[in-house]
């Protein structure tokens, strides 16, 4: 899908606790203050349609849904959050900054769920409209570092165990290495301002930023 090269589409990837959703608040702090203008979504949700999927999905007493409900839901969720505010606000040039996106689906319902990828890359385009984000921030954390930093307050999918979390960041691993063009890992072990400095300045590198 062809969008103007005024606006950027930039997404956070990660496993829960790794520091993705504050990174992606510093960036969009960050750009507004620079004299950009842009919004913040996050996902599974964003849209009143899309919060109710959410809340299907995250319930912990849907512990039967099966697998390719969770990769269908989640698909639909984006899909509703692509064409209700994606689409419409990079068309207007407005930076979007997503917490979470299509990849997530690969590490969590590819990897996590052991779902055919090849099968979810299709899903994932038609979800999407085959809209790409520019740029992929991948924080990456060792996950008993996640587990530690995340609240007592867990949902459906962050209760699933250490073996689970472990499979989700080798998915990402291997995401970033097949798509090494736009994902870019970055270290999540360091502090905030070092992981946010580091994705500013490969933004500048990419002429993203003026």
């Amino acid at each position: 899908m062809s969008i103007s090269t005024k606006a950027r589409f930039i997404t956070f990837e990660g496993i829960d606790g790794c520091g993705k959703s504050t990174q992606a608040k510093l960036l969009l702090d960050r750009l507004v203050k620079n004299g950009y203008q842009g919004i913040m979504v996050r996902e599974p949700g964003g849209t009143s349609i899309s919060e109710e999927i959410r809340e299907i999905l995250l319930q912990k007493n849907n512990r039967s849904m099966v697998s390719r409900t969770e990769a269908l839901l989640m698909t639909a969720s984006r899909s509703q959050l692509t064409q209700e505010i994606i689409i419409p606000n990079l068309e207007k040039n407005q930076w979007v900054i997503a917490d979470r996106y299509a990849d997530s689906t690969l590490a969590y319902q590819g990897g996590g769920r052991d779902i055919n990828l090849e099968w979810l890359i299709t899903l994932n385009t038609f979800a999407t409209f085959d809209l790409k984000p520019d740029c992929t921030f991948y924080i990456d954390i060792l996950p008993m570092e996640a587990l530690r930093r995340r609240s007592d307050t867990t949902d459906r999918i962050e209760e699933e165990g250490d073996l689970f979390q472990k499979i989700v960041r080798q998915t990402y691993l291997e995401l970033a290495k097949q798509y090494s063009d736009r994902i870019i890992i970055l270290d999540g072990h360091k502090s905030e301002d070092e992981i946010h400095n580091s994705l500013w300045n490969e933004l500048k590198r990419r002429s993203f930023l003026t």
